[in-house]
């Protein structure tokens, strides 16, 4: 709590003495409590509503989809099963959270790892016992290019929150990939295929695991880093995602 308060005096001194604009509306900030965002944006951050799949948490359109079949799977779980138990994505990828996640990953600005991390925090609801927290990793030559990776950074955060061992150089990327945003679904697909490995089947052998990652687009990153889990002998793996293209 001190922490907190510490922080957002800061937050106050530095907006006075080098003022800038919210991310998302522009308005001048000046006591907002998350930094590069008004307070008014970061209150209107809200969990997806509605019936979503309960396997991939894509949302339904229709309304009623789940009334008489509450374990319903979206069509692409149910023609192509995912290598993962379940995927929590509790936020749509949308402004004023699109804008925060883009700074956060792109700009360097890490300082909305925490008020980020709790976001995901309060959308995950109740989890099933786990034994093990692993992020998304990088390829090496984008991890020099960055700096530092955005979903560790996450992952280390509720690895915290529940206590949870991390481990975050046993599942690796292999191949230097291009970007997934700029590729269709298919292309996605061929992008990733054998692109991460597991450095010690021993460490995660029959343990349940949660992958943790910033946004899911179609699902083909985790899908992949939890085939090579399963792979190398792992018990089930979960997801969690800060925000899910919608």
């Amino acid at each position: 709590m001190l922490l907190k308060k510490s922080q957002h005096l800061l937050n106050k001194i530095l907006n006075a003495i080098f003022p800038q604009n919210c991310a998302a509306c522009g308005v001048v900030l000046w006591d907002d409590p998350v930094p590069f965002l008004c307070r008014r944006c970061w209150a209107d951050v809200h969990l997806i509503s509605g019936p979503v799949c309960s396997r991939c948490s894509r949302p339904f359109v229709s309304p009623v989809v789940l009334e008489y079949s509450p374990l319903h799977q979206c069509s692409v779980c149910r023609l192509q099963p995912p290598a993962y138990s379940k995927a929590w994505t509790p936020y749509a990828y949308q402004t004023p959270l699109k804008e925060a996640i883009v700074l956060f990953k792109y700009k360097g600005k890490v300082s909305l790892a925490s008020p980020l991390a709790e976001r995901l925090l309060e959308g995950l609801g109740t989890l099933p016992p786990l034994d093990l927290i692993l992020p998304v990793p990088l390829h090496p030559h984008r991890l020099r290019e960055r700096e530092y990776n955005q979903s560790l950074l996450l992952a280390h955060r509720v690895s915290r929150h529940f206590n949870i061992p991390l481990s975050y150089t046993n599942l690796i990327r292999i191949r230097h990939t291009a970007p997934q945003v700029s590729l269709k679904r298919r292309e996605r697909l061929k992008n990733l295929r054998r692109s991460f490995a597991v450095q010690s089947p021993s460490e995660i052998a029959g343990r349940t695991i949660l992958l943790i990652d910033d946004v899911l687009t179609t699902g083909t990153t985790v899908n992949e880093c939890a085939k090579a889990l399963r792979k190398a002998g792992s018990g089930p793996v979960y997801v969690a995602a800060l925000a899910r293209m919608v």
